[in-house]
Order: C-alpha cells, then sequence, then structure tokens
C-alpha cells in the first residue's frame, strides 16, 4: 500500500510485558486527543480494570477462530495461550478517513501490519535493565512467579527484534518516555509529505510571488 498524504497516521507500539507501553500509551493519548486507539480482540479473560470494547474487545476462541477463518483480521499472534488479533476493515477506513490510530500490539503483529501498511511509524518499548524489568513484573501482584518467569523469557526474544522498528524508546523514567512519545508522534506529522498536502495554500501564495 502506497503512503497517502491525505490518510490518517498509523502508530504501532511494542515491548516485552512489563515494560510500561500501555501507561505511556495511555498518557499519550490523554495528551493528544487527536490519536485514537486501535482496540484489538482477544480471546483472553479480562482483567480487574478492564474494561470490553474499551480495554480490548473480549470474544471466545470460538468466534476468534471464525473471524480469522474469514480473513477480517490485519494481523493476529498467540501470546501466553491466547489469541489477538486487530481489525483490518476497521483500521483501513480510519485511516481513508484521516483518522490517526495507535496499535498496542506485540512485535509479531507489528510486523504483519508493516506488511500492510509499509507507511506507519513502529515505537518499541525497552525497560531500562532485566533486574528492573522483573522488579515491575513481580511487583504488580497479577502472576505467578512461573508465569513471571515466562514473560522474563519471552522479553529477551521480543527485545531480539527492536531493531525492526521505527523508533526506540527506554522507560527508565517515565515523563521523559513519554516526552520522548509525544515527539515521535509530532515528527512523523511534520513530513514533507503530509505538510505539503496541509499547507498547499501557503506553498501556491510563495509560487505565485
Amino acid at each position: 500500500m502506497t503512503s497517502s498524504p491525505t490518510q490518517g497516521v498509523l502508530y504501532v507500539v511494542s515491548a516485552p510485558s512489563g515494560a510500561g507501553k500501555t501507561s505511556l500509551v495511555k498518557a499519550l493519548l490523554k495528551a493528544d486527543p487527536a490519536i485514537r486507539l486501535s482496540i484489538s480482540f482477544t480471546t483472553r479473560a479480562p482483567r480487574p480494570s478492564e474494561t470490553d470494547g474499551r480495554d480490548y474487545l473480549f470474544v471466545s476462541r470460538e468466534r476468534f477462530e471464525v473471524m480469522l477463518t474469514e480473513g477480517e483480521f490485519l494481523e493476529h499472534a498467540e501470546v501466553y495461550g491466547n489469541f489477538y488479533g486487530t481489525s483490518k476493515g476497521s483500521i483501513t477506513r480510519d485511516l481513508n478517513a484521516g483518522r490517526d490510530l495507535l496499535l498496542e500490539i506485540d512485535w509479531q503483529g507489528a510486523e504483519q501490519v508493516r506488511q500492510h501498511f509499509p507507511q506507519s511509524a513502529s515505537i518499541f518499548i525497552l525497560p531500562p535493565s532485566f533486574n528492573a524489568l522483573r522488579t515491575r513484573l513481580a511487583g504488580r501482584g497479577q502472576d505467578s512467579d512461573e508465569v513471571i518467569e515466562r514473560r522474563l523469557a519471552a522479553a529477551a526474544h521480543d527485545v531480539a527484534h527492536a531493531d525492526a522498528f521505527d523508533y526506540i524508546i527506554v522507560n527508565d523514567d517515565f515523563d521523559h518516555a513519554l516526552l520522548d512519545l509525544v515527539a515521535i508522534t509530532r515528527s512523523v506529522r511534520l513530513e514533507a509529505a503530509r505538510q505539503l498536502y496541509r499547507h498547499a495554500a501557503l506553498f501556491d501564495e510563495f509560487r505565485r510571488i
């Protein structure tokens, strides 16, 4: 798919579990209401703080498999025994309408999205260290020791794919990391092709001189 300055921007944010991705994304969306979060489907059970339709669209494994067979997903992946997927039609319609979207997905999903939307801006969030990640995962109090060890093992595999992303942010200090994330979204919007389209009248004015 070719990039068009009339389209919205698709931001793809990935990170190993516990790196602070979700908190950073929520803060970004609050700071920049023009960016909308694309809600993914999942077969995972909702956590106590999560709401269906706001955090995820929670569906049964059977329903997910039907949607997959019917080709409804832009990307999908299995993570820790649960399935996640993004609606292809919904993303395309919003981008064509000029809306900026953000996808919060894993590196496998990000790779699939890049194949369909090569003009997307992909961002990888890193924890400051492996020990810091262990402390964060244990501090959440949501997972058993066995699950935490599985997530730590998966984190090393996730980080090995960070070089495929356009931008990398180290989430050592939350406020600093948020400033970096905001800076990236603003930078993408200021790309020459988009600015030439948005300010066509201004450029025409100078051409007439």
